[in-house]
C-alpha cells in the first residue's frame, strides 16, 4: 500500500514472474555416461581373450623364454647335467650337497659329503654357474687345483643333478 498527496491509499500489486523452465535450451551440454554399451562390450571381450591367452601361455613347453619363467624357483631336476662334456680335461669327480662359501678365500662354494667338514671339496667354475645348484645333490667333474688352506679344490666344468 501506498498513499499519496492527497491521502488516498492504492493498493501496489507485484509482478511474479513465473519461474517455469525457459522454452528455449541450448544442445550439446549434456553429459554423456562413461561407460557405452561399445566399451563395455570391448573390456568384456579383452579380458576374455586375454585369459585364455595367459592360459595357454602358461601351458606352453619348450625351450624358449617361457620355460625359463615357468621353471624359476623350482631348482634343477634331478638328471640334468650342465656344463663341459671333456672329460679328459675334467676327470676328477666326487658327489655331495653344495654349499655356498669357500674357506679362507678359496672356492665360492663348497660339496658338504659324509664325514664331516674335513672331507668337504671347495669349489670354483669358470664354466657352470654353480649358483644354481645351491642345496642339491650334485655330482661334479672337475680338475683338482693348488690350495693353501682346503683340503680339495676342485675348477668344476660340468654338473649333474642326482
Amino acid at each position: 500500500m501506498i498513499e499519496n498527496e492527497v491521502g488516498e491509499t492504492h493498493i501496489m500489486e507485484e509482478k511474479v514472474e513465473d519461474q517455469k523452465d525457459p522454452l528455449v535450451r541450448e544442445f550439446g551440454q549434456e553429459e554423456k555416461p562413461f561407460f557405452t554399451s561399445k566399451l563395455l562390450i570391448a573390456l568384456v571381450i579383452l579380458l576374455v581373450l586375454g585369459s585364455f591367452s595367459g592360459y595357454f601361455l602358461s601351458k606352453a613347453s619348450g625351450k624358449g623364454p617361457l620355460s625359463a619363467i615357468k621353471n624359476l624357483g623350482n631348482g634343477p631336476k634331478s638328471g640334468t647335467i650342465v656344463g663341459s662334456s671333456d672329460t679328459n680335461t675334467f676327470k676328477d669327480t666326487t658327489e655331495g650337497i653344495l654349499q655356498a662359501g669357500g674357506i679362507e678365500g678359496e672356492g665360492t662354494y663348497h660339496l658338504v659329503r659324509p664325514g664331516g667338514p674335513s672331507q668337504n671339496v671347495y669349489l670354483t667354475s669358470s664354466v657352470v654357474d654353480l649358483s644354481k645348484f645351491v642345496n642339491a645333490n650334485i655330482k661334479v667333474w672337475g680338475q683338482t687345483q693348488k690350495a693353501r688352506h682346503a683340503g680339495w679344490l676342485m675348477d668344476v666344468g660340468r654338473v649333474q643333478v642326482l
